[in-house]
């Protein structure tokens, strides 16, 4: 099968990819175009889980950039996330048969081997420092802890479904997610009736939580 290079279409990260891929995105055929024009995130898990390719070029398209924001912030190194990002999708796909759709959504199930891919690139480092360390040459590597990286992967997946509400309510989750304001500041910055803050509220979280109560992710 061709390996090619793909650009993710998540133009708010502006991730390219520099890593060939398991699949070949202009082989295409229209059949396999038009499933993805029509899938819903829930189908493409299904198709994904059956071994049909389009669903993997799919799954890169929607949450390669998202993948790409968790290694970068977690190993601080564009080159190291374009590894982890690959090897991530290549481990996905090879794994697929252990993926259920019914237990998991699809970018939770690929957050969960972006976080081990994560502790290997760690791993990994931490062996080169050791031989670093013995030829007596020694640098400081501070390796991300699980913790720091669950709280980096949680973050990202929020903020990507965050992004995806529409006014006002992803401005309202933004400014009690991230600058962690009160429903009163809220509606006083807004100047929106304090009820209608709550509402707001009230109704993106019971959206965020039926997306995101999968893989220890709660909001």
């Amino acid at each position: 099968m061709t390996v090619v290079m793909e650009r993710s279409h998540r133009a708010t990260v502006g991730y390219v990819s520099t890593r060939p891929l398991p699949f070949d995105p202009d082989a295409s055929t229209p059949t396999s175009a038009h499933l993805a024009d029509v899938a819903t995130d829930a189908s493409v898990g299904v198709s994904f889980a059956d071994g049909e390719e389009w669903a993997l070029e799919e799954a890169y398209k929607r949450w390669g950039a998202l993948i790409h924001t968790v290694a970068l912030r977690a190993t601080g190194n564009p080159h190291d996330a374009d590894d982890v990002a690959q090897a991530v999708f290549v481990s996905a796909w090879r794994g697929r048969h252990r993926y259920s759709p019914d237990h998991a959504a699809l970018p939770a199930w690929l957050l969960g081997i972006t976080k081990r891919r994560i502790a290997d690139h760690w791993e990994s480092r931490s062996r080169e420092q050791r031989k670093v360390d013995a030829a007596g040459h020694a640098s400081e590597v501070v390796p991300q802890t699980e913790d720091s990286v669950e709280q980096v992967a949680d973050r990202v997946l929020i903020a990507d479904e965050l992004s995806r509400l529409d006014q006002p309510q992803r401005q309202i989750m933004e400014l009690a997610f991230f600058d962690d304001l009160t429903h009163h500041q809220i509606a006083d910055r807004l100047a929106m009736p304090l009820g209608t803050v709550k509402s707001h509220i009230r109704r993106s979280l019971m959206r965020l939580r039926s997306r995101l109560e999968v893989d220890g992710v709660a909001v």
